[in-house]
């Protein structure tokens, strides 16, 4: 997951600060009235293909994740089993690279 979120965060910080913003502005109705900025990350992300493997092969459960966060839309801690689930199935396609396995060039970007 590491991998994917410093992927998403260099190329599509934008969609994904908008998207943030708009969830934390609406707590209870976040899930429709922040639905075009995810889909607005979800088109910058799909284009990359780390996260084009983790898309195929965490589906299921992202899937649980997201039906998981439908039914609690008012308690989203009640997921945090299947958001686990789902960074681990990510974490084991790409482990996470420390900062000293980072190029030197993007480890600067980092600190």
């Amino acid at each position: 997951m590491q991998a994917a979120m410093e992927i998403s965060h260099r190329y599509c910080s934008s969609e994904l600060e908008s998207y943030g913003s708009c969830v934390s502005s609406h707590p209870s109705s976040w899930q429709h009235d922040c639905h075009h900025l995810k889909v607005q990350v979800a088109k910058c992300t799909s284009s990359h293909p780390v996260i084009q493997k983790i898309r195929t092969d965490c589906s299921q459960p992202f899937s649980a994740f997201e039906q998981c966060l439908k039914e609690n839309q008012n308690s989203v801690a009640n997921c945090s089993d299947h958001i686990n689930k789902f960074l681990l199935c990510a974490e084991s396609l790409y482990p996470p690279r420390t900062k000293e396995s980072r190029p030197k060039n993007e480890r600067a970007q980092l600190t």
